[in-house]
């Protein structure tokens, strides 16, 4: 079972304020090419997994937002840490 949650907005910032989903769509994709559990919401995403797993994935998303462009990227990140295990669903199911 996974040891954590992490929930990452990542804000891409853009020579000519030019629109930054594309860039949002990429760092996704990098998600899901990862293979963790993930689900996006309308202001960030969460993805489940082993902590360093995770934050490597994290580093790759803004690594990408540079390869495409952007001049720097603010990456806002809610941890949950928990060594016994937790997923996507322990939090939310009561409202499901």
């Amino acid at each position: 079972m996974a040891n954590s949650l992490i929930s990452v907005q990542i804000i891409p910032k853009t020579e000519k304020y030019e629109d930054v989903i594309p860039y949002v769509d990429a760092a996704i994709a990098i998600i899901d090419a990862a293979g963790v559990p993930y689900e996006v919401h309308p202001l960030e995403t969460t993805m489940e997994g082993e902590l360093p797993v995770l934050l490597q994935i994290i580093e790759r998303m803004n690594e990408k937002m540079i390869e495409l462009g952007a001049i720097n990227v603010i990456t806002q990140v809610k941890i949950l840490y928990q060594p016994a295990g937790i997923t996507l669903g322990t939090l939310t199911e009561k409202y499901r």
